[in-house]
């Protein structure tokens, strides 16, 4: 890519699609194009052909997703597959049609089946089902993924497909109907830290800044005690879902930006699989199997949910009790990638989750 090249982030306002737009920023790339949801509907197939004729992107990076944790994975289940989907197909799509010279597609880890060999290499994508609860979000990154390949292939385009592990960074997603597990800890315990210390002021702060439920700063105690309680947090205590024993791995968005605008930079379709080089559409690539020419992006390294928890506590100095709901669903019990691909391709995560969870807080703390 040039520095001058212009390069379309879908989701730049997110807290994978930010990152990447600063990082690209900060490697001196002038012609970043983003449009927020408001200006540009990604489900909306014909605003999609409009854009795309209109700014004619050279470079794409799709990091728009209806993305959400376990709890509205499990509700919101034709949500998260026909969104996804419809937003891969529009801007894939498009990519294709106005011959978009590369294209960066991002997933997730969750396309492994859920009794997947650890750590989860690219190799075991289909060999067994999936994890239930978050099955149709599985399934569009899978056929997103399959799209690039499938494109590339057949056209020789030069679409590269991403799976990170669990994200946490700035921008990140607090909402605690909706939030994945990290941030959604992280204020669970400081708020459960100001109901232990009575500290309604901070309470009342944050409330105004994320409103739970409808339920703002501004409510009476009696309402944002009761609208606490169903997510666990009391003065006495925090109850958080599960056994506290699911096995995870973490990832701090500037790294997964950094590694997706090294991927941009430095890696093409081919040094994705093994073997020689194909012909696009040709008989020799018919006579071949090309497959799993997606790229893992992880640490390597794992931490249980329980120790996550404590971490999260001794940071935030919460003295209170943290309780495990065992009633509710754990998901998938462990879930850690090989990156041993990725290394191979000559990148490595720079920050451990111990700093990241201070990061995390202070970024959260300061965006009140």
């Amino acid at each position: 890519m040039e520095k001058n090249s212009k390069i379309y982030v879908a989701g730049h306002r997110g807290l994978v699609g930010s990152a990447i737009w600063n990082n690209l920023k900060s490697k001196g790339y002038t012609n970043l194009v983003g449009r927020t949801h408001s200006e540009l509907d990604l489900l909306d197939g014909a605003a999609v052909k409009k854009f795309f004729d209109e700014e004619q992107p050279e470079y794409v990076v799709l990091a728009a997703a209806h993305v959400g944790g376990i709890m509205a994975n499990s509700i919101y289940r034709a949500d998260f597959i026909y969104e996804n989907l419809q937003i891969q197909q529009n801007v894939i799509g498009e990519s294709f049609r106005h011959n978009v010279k590369k294209l960066l597609f991002l997933g997730s880890t969750c396309i492994y089946p859920r009794e997947a060999r650890q750590p989860i290499s690219e190799e075991e994508l289909l060999t067994s089902p999936l994890e239930y609860t978050n099955e149709p979000y599985a399934i569009a990154k899978i056929a997103g993924l399959k799209l690039c390949e499938s494109f590339n292939l057949q056209y020789g385009t030069n679409y590269i497909a991403v799976m990170p592990t669990n994200l946490y960074g700035p921008q990140d997603n607090f909402n605690l109907e909706t939030s994945h597990v990290l941030p959604a800890m992280i204020r669970k315990i400081y708020l459960a830290k100001q109901l232990n210390e009575n500290n309604w002021d901070k309470i009342r702060k944050d409330l105004n800044a994320r409103p739970v439920e409808g339920i703002s700063g501004s409510a009476n105690e009696n309402d944002i005690i009761s609208i606490l309680a169903k997510y666990g947090i009391t003065s006495e205590h925090l109850l958080l879902w599960g056994s506290g024993k699911p096995i995870r791995e973490f990832l701090w968005s500037e790294d997964m930006a950094d590694a997706s605008v090294f991927i941009m930079e430095n890696i093409n379709f081919n040094d994705t699989y093994n073997g020689d080089p194909v012909v696009p559409g040709s008989q020799e690539m018919a006579k071949r199997e090309i497959r799993n020419c997606h790229i893992n992006i992880g640490s390597g390294k794992e931490i249980t949910i329980a120790q996550l928890a404590s971490l999260c506590k001794d940071t935030i100095e919460y003295n209170g009790e943290i309780l495990w709901d065992s009633t509710k669903p754990d998901g998938t019990m462990r879930k850690l990638t090989d990156v041993s691909k990725l290394h191979a391709l000559g990148w490595k995560h720079k920050m451990e989750i111990e700093d990241g969870v201070k990061a995390l807080f202070n970024w959260y703390i300061d965006n009140l």
